[in-house]
């Protein structure tokens, strides 16, 4: 297989991989918001401020802060492995192009 092919065989298999790394972040930076207003219902306080503290410092909370984390990692892996193999595709194009440039030159 050849340079460029396998560069865009490489985009083909990682978009659903990326896809699936961006779906999983945004549905946790929702999640975090359920979670937050269940923490804040269970802080057993009326005053906002105390409650917004409880449902911050809380396990479950900070749990979730550690999935996002981990998801955008793994989102901008992909992202930015996407876009060194579309740079790769980039530079064959460009060689190519020279290369032909050459041979008109010679000719």
């Amino acid at each position: 297989m050849d340079y460029p092919s396998r560069a865009i065989q490489y985009l083909i298999d990682t978009a659903p991989l990326y896809a699936k790394a961006k779906a999983d972040r945004m549905y946790l930076e929702e999640y975090r918001k359920s979670i937050k207003a269940q923490l804040m219902s269970q802080s057993g306080t009326e005053v906002l401020g105390k409650q917004e503290t409880f449902a911050y410092a809380h396990q479950d909370y900070i749990g979730i802060l550690e999935g996002i984390r981990q998801a955008v990692e793994k989102e901008e892996n992909y992202r930015w492995l996407m876009t060194a193999a579309q740079a790769r595709i980039e530079v064959w194009r460009t060689e190519q192009y020279s290369a032909r440039m050459e041979v008109k030159a010679t000719q």
